[in-house]
């Protein structure tokens, strides 16, 4: 019997343990591709399987799905990431990782004065609003970045 070339989605779903939905998101994202039999139904080349892994294992250590879409851009289409492939992109998400695990550590430390005030003095708070930097900013909701 001659190995299957192709996959449907529910065959990369299970064998990904994906979701199916989570497979239409990905390709709708530009992270996977399908092609579409004559009855409209999707087929995925096998190394989808392999992509599908990266993209869990990356979403996993906290790398956004636009940063594994720009990753993915380095890959050549319709080959199986290699193990070089895997070395490639996971040294050019070590830098982004290592800075947010220096910022998760920042937060860390300095939630001890932060336990107890109810996040009430939003004028003082280190982690909140740092030396109220951000009233020169006027009123609004900010994201903060922990230098």
């Amino acid at each position: 019997m001659a190995p299957v070339r192709e996959l449907t989605v529910g065959q990369v779903a299970a064998r990904s343990g994906v979701a199916v939905s989570a497979l239409h998101f990905y390709e709708a994202r530009g992270l996977i591709r399908s092609h579409r039999t004559s009855g409209n139904q999707r087929r995925y080349s096998r190394d989808v399987l392999r992509r599908v892994a990266i993209i869990r294992v990356a979403q996993e250590v906290g790398i956004s799905l636009a940063g594994i879409a720009q990753a993915f851009q380095s890959l050549p289409e319709e080959r199986t990431p290699t193990r070089a492939d895997w070395n490639l992109l996971s040294t050019a998400w070590r830098d982004e990782l290592d800075h947010k695990i220096a910022q998760m550590k920042k937060l860390r430390d300095g939630l001890t004065d932060c336990i107890g005030c109810g996040c009430m003095s939003i004028d003082k708070c280190p982690l909140r609003n740092k030396e109220d930097r951000l009233a020169r900013e006027g009123t609004g909701a900010r994201r903060l970045v922990v230098s």
